[in-house]
């Protein structure tokens, strides 16, 4: 194994005490940001001393490659179980597939893994390390026919960028601040997210939004 992944002694109780503080790092990035959980908060939120750390992630750079994976893994189960259940009955697919994304943006994995991708902006170490999770996910969780298949999209360059779409207007509202009236314009847009990809799912006619 990864002398950078694993410590000399992969026990049991080595492995636990890395998943608890891999499991803290997730929270904390989520809750008080990237440079807020260094890694001594990390330490002792996961009730380990300085050194019991060190043994397990000796630099920052250690825990920033064993989290970004750890967050990757979360969000692509999470992803995969809401993919994976079917439209409650009744239920627009694309609405609810909408609502469903929506709903895991919020989630501490995804919201975790945006705060690193804000970070790593100005970091070049961790803009390094989340590029293959980016690439990861975009291919395999949404790029591919997992979302697609929930909001029952075909294939082709339309059907993709209703996909990118509603993904990357979700993502950029999820992360934007609205200072008045924010339920009220929160679901005004989101209805109209969900009447664009629905617009551009069609499989006939012409709806103003798309150019063959």
């Amino acid at each position: 194994m990864d002398a950078r992944t694993y410590p000399a002694k992969a026990t049991p109780k080595s492995l636990r005490t890395r998943a608890r503080i891999l499991d803290a790092a997730m929270r904390l990035f989520a809750q008080i940001g990237y440079h807020g959980a260094s890694n001594a908060v990390i330490a002792d939120a996961s009730n380990l001393t300085r050194g019991a750390m060190l043994y397990h992630f000796a630099t920052r750079e250690e825990l920033l490659e064993a989290a970004v994976a750890h967050i990757q893994l979360q969000r692509a189960r999470l992803f995969e179980q809401a993919a994976s259940a079917p439209t409650p009955a009744g239920i627009d697919a694309t609405e609810h597939a909408i609502d469903v994304y929506w709903s895991l943006l919020h989630e501490p994995p995804f919201v975790a893994f945006a705060e690193l991708e804000a970070a790593a902006r100005t970091d070049a170490m961790l803009r390094q390390r989340l590029e293959a999770a980016r690439n990861a996910f975009d291919h395999a969780q949404i790029g591919g026919d997992r979302l697609g298949a929930m909001i029952q999209a075909g294939d082709g360059p339309r059907f993709q960028t209703s996909r990118d779409l509603g993904r990357f207007l979700l993502e950029g509202l999820a992360k934007g601040a609205m200072t008045y009236d924010e339920t009220a314009r929160r679901e005004r847009l989101l209805a109209v997210i969900k009447r664009a990809v629905r617009m551009l799912n069609r499989r006939s006619g012409r709806d103003g939004l798309w150019e063959d």
